[in-house]
């Protein structure tokens, strides 16, 4: 069964830092590409970040450049999101998805495997 499991968050300071994990069973998450996501409560799910299949390019958006940093172990099976100098506004649950069909990360609608979701709460 494929499945991916998000894990890393909870609550951190505004200026802090966490690094979130996206570890897959039932396929070799390097093969593909993968893309971080989040919702905040009232808001559409964002794409933020991409790691691609292949040459591992990656993707910020905006909102995020500069201060994320989405990296790939494949001897783990793991995909890792680096964030620093975090903001309240980053506060969102988070995902990690795997786009089996693309080269780079789809929009929401096109990635074709979803992890739960881990909480981030920037706060002081």
């Amino acid at each position: 069964q494929l499945q991916l499991v998000e894990s890393g968050g909870g609550l951190v300071q505004p200026g802090g830092s966490l690094r979130l994990s996206c570890a897959a069973s039932g396929f070799t998450l390097g093969n593909y590409a993968i893309g971080w996501f989040r919702q905040a409560p009232g808001k559409e799910r964002e794409g933020i970040a991409c790691i691609s299949s292949e040459d591992d390019h990656t993707y910020y958006s905006d909102s995020v450049k500069g201060r994320f940093a989405v990296s790939r172990d494949n001897t783990r099976n793991t995909v890792f999101l680096q964030m620093r100098s975090l903001k309240p506004e980053d506060t969102a649950v988070y995902y990690c998805a795997a786009d089996v069909d693309s080269y780079y990360c789809s929009g929401p609608d096109g990635m074709d495997y979803w992890g739960k979701g881990t909480l981030v709460t920037v706060s002081s």
